[in-house]
């Protein structure tokens, strides 16, 4: 059955389309003509300009029985249309472009060979002979040029620009496996290709790195070839562009939205998980009812994994029963009820008074996708809206320009596996150079899929704003706790990671409302003079918000390469090994709980700890910083209601962390925290606050609005305490904790740490003065091959403190270091320690396998290697001079397979002075 059901699935997608098209016929809806290549005909070029006339910020150039047509609409944003005909057409309409603002002053003048329409910022140039543009900036610095005239040829119009040398080309949309199209072709338009490829949420937008946009003002699919020269190719008989001058990618992104629509803000709901199934006469997996989805939902809830929103109906014919009672229910759990929309929104109404808050739209329904798309998206979120106090919020698996403002763009039904994982992760990133703020795809897919690309995939789209899982398809469902330990533990993890991490995305999420720029993010987009960024060397990493630079894991390995990290410091988040970038890092240990996450210094990261849902918080919860200090950095936390439609009416409220850091060493770090300004139901009067400061040097001191708290020497003294702090060196390099009781959010205050040290200094420890066990001193980094290093006691599995006794033939040893290859722990020495000494080998938890070097190197230089050690090496005594080294790693090599390679430095000690 489950194969039948497959089948119909695919088969009714096609069909609905050829449906589609006789209903739109019939009704006299325009939908885009389906992608194909024009037949070949002769090619017209626009002539010489016989006529002109300026009428305000509009002007008409004739060219015999053509005419072009330029409008300012901001004094860095016009439109160019052609007619070949000399009728102006426009069958977007108002569907896409929104209205704007008064035209921008602007003057033309003839001078010669060519007319120049200008505003402050432009100059556009006209050319006579043969009608012809090219943009200009106020500083006389070329933009672009059309290197051929605008032309035609019976079915399709053409640009043709001359390429810049290093001119690099984003945007278009979702191109699945893509997100970077110098020397590429895309084709843009509703494909119905869900895979590598495929691009059924392209849109007719792209930009250049020289500086400018372009949208075609079209419901028509394209070819864009940017080749030299570039060719931007659309299917229909007139032309119609709005060009956009940056100077940078953020500008032209915020320019683009401005004219067809700013990223909605989704509920707060809609950037936890989502789960959808089929709860009714479901032939996959029996005989089922709606009010069965609570079942569910209570597993979410009994494996404590966090979940927002539920699909119930998601399958062909599958339909619902008790809506309003299964919408209850799940909101008692702290879920919303969603449903799919497989033919039409007859019922949105009812079903929004009933209860639901989300809707997916289907390829079914949208059909062809072009108007017929836009408009179910719009229609779809206003239901919701019209009908209750939420915000829409909808998913759809094709659109256009315009979407952005509506909804979710999901990149359809497909199968999980490693090559599935590699291919989505530049897809989503390059979508948002398109305006679009919220692209994802299913975790692992919606057919086939394993335990293990379950838990990658849903590492790193933890790092996505909108994620959820689909099931009933596939042999085994795909809730994150189906495929039990060890894959259970990991996803939870990730999911409770994303959680917390909600008031820093949500803080993105509406920074793209008020600028276009979505959270997740190519590296082109923030390091844009950097060429790397361009290229694929990339496109298997992104950034999620400025932070956080996410390098998923995408084939069945557990060591990473190729990992890009761009110019300045980044902090790996689960070791505290910083790196300084324009590096390449090869090797990185990825075990399977591991995703390479890396921090940029100087990042101040709001956090909501230890809930499972947004709705675990009180009026008393507290809010947490993680803060990564290194000069001069803020972030500016965007608070509202989470719920409502409020804050469009200015119900909101913003709060800023500033941080004065070193750049290198110890020193005074302060954090000043902005007054809370703003507000909105069930904001907080007060609250209590959390900081984790990274710092690999403990401060003297540490003080709130100028009086010292008091310093706890155990962590257990820590959570028992109502304020104070503690450092904790064993953490990522070292972390200090610090807490203070409820304070006003009324009311800004600072906190200063003494002594405390940038991230990324390669200096800030002095070294131990005396003897001192290796398990004793702070680590400046710690990397593993399978879970942490442990201090006193063995690797044991991938959990903290889970070894046992340091255990080498047969002896113990109560203080040591376990460590699985590869292995890297960084001490600095300060030049104070003579030697080091220890006493290695396999861990006698490893019984008929494992084989490992190990080695000792001092300021980049190697003193001491071992053999290989294996389970039957009998102890080795190391001694080692350090001479006046100041960093020492201790570190343990694969041979072979990275099998049970546990070693010991039993009783690792440096003998200093």
């Amino acid at each position: 059955m489950r194969k039948t059901l497959h089948h119909r699935r695919r088969i009714q997608h096609r069909g609905a389309t050829l449906v589609l098209a006789a209903a739109l016929a019939v009704g006299g809806v325009t939908a885009g003509p389906a992608l194909s290549t024009p037949a070949a005909a002769a090619t017209t070029s626009v002539g010489a300009v016989t006529a002109f006339a300026a009428n305000g910020a509009v002007y008409t150039l004739g060219a015999g029985a053509a005419k072009a047509r330029v409008s300012f609409v901001t004094d860095q944003v016009f439109r160019i249309e052609l007619a070949p005909t000399g009728t102006f057409t426009d069958p977007t309409g108002t569907d896409i472009v929104l209205p704007q603002g008064p035209a921008p002053t602007s003057s033309w003048r003839d001078a010669g060979d060519r007319y120049e329409l200008s505003t402050a910022s432009l100059t556009l140039r006209a050319y006579k002979s043969a009608l012809r543009f090219a943009l200009y900036r106020a500083d006389g610095s070329k933009v672009w040029e059309e290197s051929a005239p605008l032309s035609w040829d019976g079915k399709a119009t053409t640009q043709t620009l001359a390429r810049g040398s290093a001119e690099q080309f984003f945007g278009t949309g979702e191109q699945n496996g893509s997100f970077t199209y110098r020397d590429r072709t895309v084709q843009v338009g509703v494909d119905g290709n869900w895979n590598e490829g495929g691009h059924p949420n392209s849109v007719p937008f792209y930009l250049s790195t020289a500086g400018y946009g372009v949208y075609r003002n079209t419901y028509a699919p394209g070819t864009y070839a940017f080749t030299s020269p570039v060719k931007a190719t659309e299917q229909e008989m007139r032309f119609d562009a709005y060009y956009f001058a940056g100077p940078g990618p953020k500008d032209v992104i915020g320019q683009y939205t401005a004219l067809t629509g700013k990223p909605f803000l989704p509920p707060v709901y809609g950037l936890e998980m989502g789960d959808s199934d089929c709860y009714l006469h479901n032939a996959n997996r029996g005989e089922r009812h709606t009010l069965d989805a609570l079942k569910v939902a209570d597993d979410y809830v009994a494996n404590d994994m966090p979940n927002g929103w539920m699909l119930v109906n998601d399958g062909y014919g599958c339909g619902y029963e008790n809506l309003a009672q299964t919408a209850q229910g799940l909101q008692q759990r702290g879920m919303q009820l969603g449903l799919w929309t497989e033919n039409g929104l007859s019922q949105l109404a009812d079903q929004v008074r009933a209860g639901q808050r989300v809707a997916k739209l289907d390829v079914a329904w949208v059909g062809g996708g072009y108007k017929f798309a836009l408009d179910g998206c719009k229609d779809a979120y206003q239901g919701i809206e019209a009908n209750s106090t939420a915000r829409g919020f909808t998913w759809a698996p094709e659109s256009w320009s315009g979407a952005q403002r509506c909804g979710v763009q999901w990149s359809g039904d497909q199968s999980g596996s490693w090559d599935y994982i590699r291919w989505q992760i530049p897809t989503y990133a390059g979508a948002t150079m398109s305006g679009m703020a919220y692209n994802t795809g299913d975790v692992d897919g919606i057919f086939g899929g394993s335990a293990k690309t379950y838990t990658r995939d849903l590492q790193w789209k933890s790092f996505l704003p909108a994620v959820m899982s689909m099931d009933g398809w596939a042999p085994s469902d795909k809730q994150p706790y189906k495929y039990g330990e060890p894959y259970t533990s990991i996803n939870r993890k990730y999911l409770k990671l994303k959680e917390s991490l909600l008031p820093y995305m949500y803080s993105y999420a509406a920074e793209a409302g008020r600028t276009g720029v979505g959270p997740v993010r190519p590296l082109a987009l923030e390091y844009p003079d950097d060429p790397v960024t361009a290229t694929d060397a990339v496109k298997y990493e992104f950034l999620s918000g400025q932070d956080f630079l996410v390098a998923p894991v995408y084939a069945d390995t557990s060591v990473r390469d190729g990992i890009y990290l761009p110019k300045g410091t980044w902090v790996d988040y689960w070791t505290g090994r910083s790196y300084q970038g324009p590096t390449t890092v090869n090797g990185y240990s990825a075990p399977l709980d591991t995703l390479p996450l890396f921090v940029k210094a100087g990042a101040a990261v709001p956090m909501w700890p230890g809930i499972s849902s947004y709705q675990d918080r009180t009026a008393d919860s507290p809010l947490a910083w993680d803060v990564y200090p290194q000069g001069r950095s803020s972030f500016a936390l965007y608070e509202d209601d989470g719920v409502t439609r409020e804050h469009r009416a200015g119900r909101s409220a913003q709060q800023t962390a500033v941080v004065d850091a070193p750049t290198t060493g110890a020193g005074l770090v302060r954090i000043d925290v902005s007054a809370s300004v703003g507000d909105f139901t069930g904001k907080q009067a007060s609250r209590p606050y959390l900081f984790t400061v990274h710092s690999t040097t403990a401060p003297g001191t540490v003080s709130l609005g100028g009086r010292q708290l008091p310093h706890l020497s155990t962590k257990s003294a820590f959570d028992a305490a109502t304020e104070g702090w503690w450092y904790d060196s064993s953490d990522r390099s070292g972390v200090i904790q610090v807490k203070t009781a409820a304070l006003s959010t009324a009311t800004a205050f600072q906190l200063v740490l003494d002594g405390a040290s940038a991230v990324g200094g390669s200096a800030t420890q002095p070294g131990p003065t005396t003897d001192s066990w290796a398990s004793d001193l702070p680590w400046t980094s710690s990397v593993n091959g399978w879970g942490p290093a442990e201090r006193d006691r063995s690797n044991g599995e991938q959990g903290a403190a889970d070894g046992h006794a340091l255990t080498l033939n047969g002896t113990t040893y109560a203080k040591g270091i376990g460590v699985h290859a590869d292995s890297d722990i960084a001490v600095q020495t300060g030049g104070h320690c003579s030697s080091f000494t220890a006493t290695v080998g396999v861990d006698d938890e490893i019984n008929g396998y494992g084989d490992v070097v190990l080695s000792v190197v001092a300021d980049g230089v190697t003193l001491w290697t071992s053999p290989t050690l294996t389970w039957q090496t009998p102890p080795l005594a190391v001694d080692v001079p350090l001479g006046s080294a100041r960093d020492v790693h201790l570190k343990a090599t694969v041979v072979g397979t990275k099998t049970g390679d546990h070693a010991d430095w039993g009783a690792a000690r440096f003998h200093c002075a």
